[in-house]
């Protein structure tokens, strides 16, 4: 099997440009559930998908109500509600599912519930500094103030606000899915998504820019958003063994049914050896 396995990888080098080379050799039958995406990898793609076509249509009909002399939203009188309509029900959704367990969805905001606390011999977690995730909050209250104070001074109106909230939604599954997070990587120090500190204030960080627009669309969300942080912050003072790997041996990587870092891992070194892409 090992030499045969060695032929069809030195047969793909000689016939094949690196990225095709890349995908045949992820899709072979004989490595197909070695590579399979997991249930939640595959419901983060479908969130991808959605949230960027939602984000397009956003993005494009704010451009023609633009050229039209108008915007999404003047003055707290919709001119296009439709487009608000369609971001609230698909996210009060999303939000809503996030107040049960659900086995698709990430481990990551699924440690605050009891049915996924698998204690380990160890009594005392470790958790991630405090420090860390206060910078976090700031960091992320001064980057939405400027935006406040863009839109205050009328240098951007109501509807780009939508559009940057609509933004951080992609980039959250783009993070999640593909490339590193910033949060994680230069903050947080966290060693996946799966023992994320902050990985339930996910649609309280998206929905800040709705602070500054008040309509019931968008301080429902927001709303909505904040009874999830405020949720996920009391299970994390009440029972901070679920929150720790040393404590809850479901966070362990051995117990991961994600999987994302080894798609990750399949990504980079994707780009890091193919030639196509270097200067």
């Amino acid at each position: 099997m090992g030499v045969e396995k060695s032929a069809i990888i030195w047969y793909n080098k000689l016939h094949y440009p690196h990225h095709v080379r890349f995908f045949r050799e992820i899709t072979d039958k004989r490595d197909y559930m070695k590579h399979k995406l997991s249930k939640t990898s595959v419901l983060h793609l479908v969130k991808l998908f959605l949230r960027v076509g939602l984000f397009l249509v956003a993005f494009i009909s704010y451009i023609v109500c633009r050229i039209n002399g108008g915007c999404i939203f003047s003055e707290y009188s919709d001119i296009m509600p439709w487009i608000l309509a369609v971001i609230w029900i698909f996210y009060a959704v999303e939000m809503a599912l996030r107040f049960f367990p659900a086995d698709i969805e990430s481990p990551g905001c699924q440690k605050q519930f009891k049915k996924n606390f698998i204690p380990t011999d160890e009594n005392v977690p470790v958790l991630q500094s405090w420090q860390r995730t206060l910078i976090m909050a700031l960091a992320w209250f001064g980057l939405n103030a400027i935006f406040g104070i863009l839109y205050f001074t009328g240098v951007i109106d109501a509807g780009m606000l939508i559009l940057v909230s609509l933004a951080y939604g992609v980039g959250d599954m783009i993070c999640i899915f593909f490339f590193f997070c910033p949060f994680q990587s230069w903050l947080m120090k966290n060693r996946c998504c799966t023992d994320c500190r902050i990985y339930n204030w996910d649609y309280a960080m998206m929905f800040t820019p709705y602070v500054f627009i008040p309509h019931p669309y968008t301080w429902s969300l927001l709303a909505m958003s904040l009874v999830i942080l405020i949720r996920w912050e009391i299970t994390y003072r009440r029972h901070p063994e679920r929150f720790s790997e040393r404590t809850n041996a479901g966070l362990a990587c051995k117990n991961c049914t994600e999987k994302l870092c080894k798609r990750k891992k399949q990504l980079m070194s994707f780009i890091k050896n193919n030639r196509f892409i270097k200067k």
